[in-house]
C-alpha cells in the first residue's frame, strides 16, 4: 500500500465548491450561530518508522567505504554513493563500485562508477541524484579533510542510469569563487526540478550558494546566497579551520558528531558547543547574512519551495523558484554540535506533509511537519546500533513512505527506516 495521507476533508471541500449540498450542513450552521461548541480540532498525525536491520544485502562480499549519498528513483530504486577509496588497505579488493542500484525490494540491480574517458570523476564522492529522465548526478568535495587529493571537485557530472556519461559542469580546480557561473566549488547536493527542467545545486564545500542550470544543457540560469543576498567568497581563515564572523564553518569537510562521537578518520573533530577554543553559537535573532561552508542540501517542493540546508549555520531556508527569500527554521541551534542540518528529503504524499532533515552534528533524524515548520520528534541518536546514528549525512524517502539514510565518517553505512503508518503521538524511542 502506497503511503497516503487521511485526506478525507479535501472530498468535502470539493463538494462544497461544486455546490453539493452537505448533510452536516445543518450543524455547521448551528455551530456558526454560536448554539453549540464547534468540534475538537483533530489531532496532529505524525509518520512512525522501524529499523530494517537486513538492508541493504551486498553482493559478490562487497564491502562500503565512507557512505555519503543516497537516492530514490521514480522507479522507488535506491542509489547508494560510496567512496571505494576509503575501504580499508586490507578490504581494498572487495570494495564495491562507487555507485550501487537496487530494486524497490532491495535486490542488486547494477554498480558502476569511478574514472572513464571524456570526463572527471570526483576525488571525494559526496553527492548523488536521479532526475524524473533518470539520469545520475554525482558531486564531490575534495579537497576535504578525509580526501586523498588535494585536486578540487570543482564539477558536477551526469550519466544515464548504466553509467554512460552525458554532461559535465565545471571541472577539477576550475572554481573562481561566488561569482563563476561556468563551475561549481566542491558541491554538496543537486536537485532537478521536472516543472522547469532545471538543475539546484547546494554549492557547496567551496562556495556559499545555491546555483540553477538548465538540465539538459548546463547553461547557467541564476544563483544567489543566505536571504536571497549575492553570495560573497569567505575568508581565507576559513580554509585554515578558522570560524569567521557570519557564520561561516570551516571548510574541512565533514565534521565529526558531537557528543562523544568519534572524529572521522584523518580529520579534525568539529568543537561541541562551549568546549575550549570553540567560538560561542548564535541562538538568538535571524543568523549570519551569508550561507556558512557547506551549503550542504537542496531540495524542490512539488509547490515549488527551495529547501536549502545551511550546515554550519544550522538552518534551513525557505526560497521561492526564483531566489526570494521566503522564511527560515532553525535546526538544534542550541547545539551542542557546532553543524546540524545535512539532508533534506520530503514524504512522497502529493502534498509533501512532512520534511525530513538529517542533523549530522546531532546524529539524529527529524520530522517536520512542512505547512508550519515545527519539529514533531526526532529520532536516533549517536549508536553504532542499527537505527542509531553515526553521522547522518543525506536522507532519501520512497513513494511507499520508507526512509533511506547514508552516515560518514565515521558510521560509513546505510540504513532503511520502514514505515508503519501515522500516529497521534511521538514514537517511544523519540528523542530529545
Amino acid at each position: 500500500m502506497r503511503y497516503a495521507s487521511a485526506v478525507v476533508g479535501l472530498v468535502v471541500a470539493a463538494g462544497a465548491v461544486a455546490g453539493i449540498v452537505r448533510p452536516d450542513s445543518g450543524v455547521i450552521a448551528a455551530q456558526a450561530a454560536g448554539q453549540m461548541p464547534p468540534p475538537a480540532p483533530q489531532a496532529r498525525q505524525m509518520p512512525l518508522f522501524a529499523v530494517d536491520p537486513a538492508w541493504p544485502q551486498l553482493p559478490n562480499k562487497w564491502v562500503l567505504g565512507q557512505t555519503p549519498g543516497i537516492a530514490v528513483d521514480r522507479h522507488d530504486h535506491v542509489w547508494i554513493l560510496h567512496r571505494p577509496r576509503t575501504v580499508p588497505e586490507d578490504k581494498r579488493a572487495q570494495a564495491a563500485p562507487a555507485v550501487i542500484e537496487f530494486d524497490e525490494k532491495g535486490k542488486f540491480v547494477n554498480a558502476w562508477g569511478g574514472p572513464g574517458t571524456g570526463f572527471d570523476w570526483p576525488d571525494s564522492e559526496h553527492g548523488i541524484f536521479v532526475d524524473y529522465k533518470d539520469n545520475v548526478w554525482i558531486g564531490g568535495s575534495s579537497p576535504t579533510s578525509n580526501s586523498l587529493t588535494q585536486r578540487s571537485d570543482d564539477m558536477l557530472v551526469k550519466f544515464t542510469r548504466k553509467g554512460k556519461f552525458l554532461l559535465q559542469i565545471g571541472g577539477p580546480d576550475k572554481s573562481r569563487g561566488n561569482a563563476d557561473q561556468a563551475s561549481v566549488n566542491k558541491p554538496a547536493d543537486a536537485f532537478v526540478y521536472q516543472k522547469t527542467n532545471e538543475l539546484f545545486v547546494a554549492d557547496g564545500y567551496g562556495n556559499r550558494r545555491v546555483i540553477v542550470f538548465d538540465a539538459d544543457t548546463g547553461a547557467f540560469k541564476r544563483m544567489w546566497g543566505a536571504f536571497g543576498n549575492a553570495p560573497i567568497d569567505a575568508p581565507q581563515a576559513a580554509a585554515r579551520g578558522a570560524a569567521p564572523a557570519g557564520g561561516t564553518a570551516p571548510a574541512a569537510g565533514n565534521t565529526a558528531p558531537a557528543a562523544g562521537a568519534a572524529a572521522p578518520a584523518g580529520g579534525a573533530a568539529a568543537p561541541a558547543a562551549g568546549a575550549r577554543g570553540a567560538p560561542p553559537l548564535d541562538t538568538t535573532g535571524d543568523g549570519s547574512p551569508q550561507f556558512g561552508g557547506p551549503v550542504h542540501s537542496v531540495k524542490v517542493s512539488n509547490d515549488g519551495i527551495v529547501y536549502v540546508a545551511d550546515r554550519p549555520n544550522r538552518r534551513i531556508q525557505l526560497f521561492d523558484v526564483g531566489g526570494k527569500y521566503q522564511r527560515q527554521m532553525f535546526i538544534n541551534r542550541a547545539g551542542p554540535s557546532t553543524n546540524s542540518v545535512a539532508g533534506l528529503a520530503f514524504s512522497p504524499d502529493q502534498q509533501q506533509r512532512f520534511l525530513y532533515v538529517a542533523d549530522y552534528g546531532n546524529s539524529k533524524l527529524l520530522v517536520v511537519e512542512r505547512a508550519t515548520l515545527e519539529v514533531l520528534y526526532q529520532f536516533g541518536g549517536l549508536g553504532e546500533e542499527r537505527g542509531r546514528f553515526r553521522g547522518p549525512h543525506h536522507v532519501a524517502a520512497d513513494s511507499k513512505g520508507n526512509l533511506y539514510v547514508v552516515e560518514v565518517s565515521p558510521g560509513n553505512r546505510a540504513q532503511r527506516f520502514v514505515f508503519k503508518g501515522l500516529s497521534a503521538t511521538p514514537p517511544p524511542d523519540a528523542v530529545k
